[in-house]
């Protein structure tokens, strides 16, 4: 009897303990590098759908758990993973070390020229308007805002306009116009996300990256996060948007 006492509490003690080793802690770091730019790199906790950026110098602190799984990446760095064990809770910093992904230009270059714009030079008047290609084959085609009851176009739009109206010439380029800034943003997005980050980040074999841009155009949680810049959130959307995606093609990553 008291040998079977002896191992039930035994047992309760380790269960005990291993609830309390699942605790969750902040988890104080610094991510080194031999690149000076250490300002802004993502760093998210997988396990928990969690994230933050690294303040000047490297350093961060998150919450965590024991085994918790978590992801390091920036666009000038190598992505680097660590799984949190138990001596991590002990440490003042976790140390993190990053390799840079290509050599940086020097500040200079990106600043030297940043006041020298078409304004400043007198080109244009200040304030202008930049009108895309598109814009600007609607805008000479005379699209207005409003008629008249007898269709009289009010506001001094021209014959050309009324009749281009008439003719449904304005609505191709007004859609002209919408595929133009389709374009424009998947630009943007292969700027911010090269293949080299969705083959080897997100694991979308190369045969089908061009595929998978069109496909997160389609997606508004991304494209919300996208444009607000909001860097972490963009990547944990891209994370799952992959997922599906290899689900609906039926690629596994094994």
């Amino acid at each position: 009897m008291n040998r079977k006492l002896f191992f039930t509490v035994a047992i309760l003690l380790l269960y005990i303990q291993s609830c309390f080793g699942q605790e969750s802690f902040v988890l104080n770091g610094k991510v080194v590098s031999q690149s000076n730019n250490l300002e802004g790199i993502h760093v998210i906790n997988h396990s928990k759908d969690i994230g933050i950026t690294t303040d000047r110098g490297g350093y961060f602190s998150i919450k965590a758990e024991v085994s918790d799984t978590l992801i390091f990446s920036a666009v000038h760095l190598k992505g680097y993973m660590h799984i949190v064990v138990e001596d991590d809770k002990q440490k003042e910093l976790l140390f993190v070390p990053m390799e840079a992904m290509l050599t940086e230009l020097e500040e200079i270059t990106l600043t030297k020229y940043q006041n020298i714009t078409p304004e400043a030079l007198g080109i244009i008047p200040k304030g202008m308007k930049k009108f895309t290609p598109a814009e600007r084959k609607l805008a000479a085609a005379g699209d207005f805002r409003w008629y008249s009851p007898l269709l009289i176009p009010v506001g001094g739009m021209s014959v050309d306009g009324l009749v281009n109206a008439i003719s449904g010439r304005t609505a191709m380029l007004k859609k002209e116009l919408v595929v133009e800034k389709n374009e424009m943003l998947l630009e943007n997005i292969k700027l911010n996300y090269d293949k080299e980050f969705i083959t080897n980040r997100l694991k979308i074999p190369e045969a089908y990256v061009e595929g998978f841009y069109f496909y997160i155009l389609d997606e508004q949680e991304f494209l919300t996060s996208f444009k607000t810049k909001n860097k972490t959130m963009s990547e944990f959307v891209l994370s799952k948007l992959a997922s599906k995606y290899l689900e609906l093609k039926e690629i596994t990553n094994e």
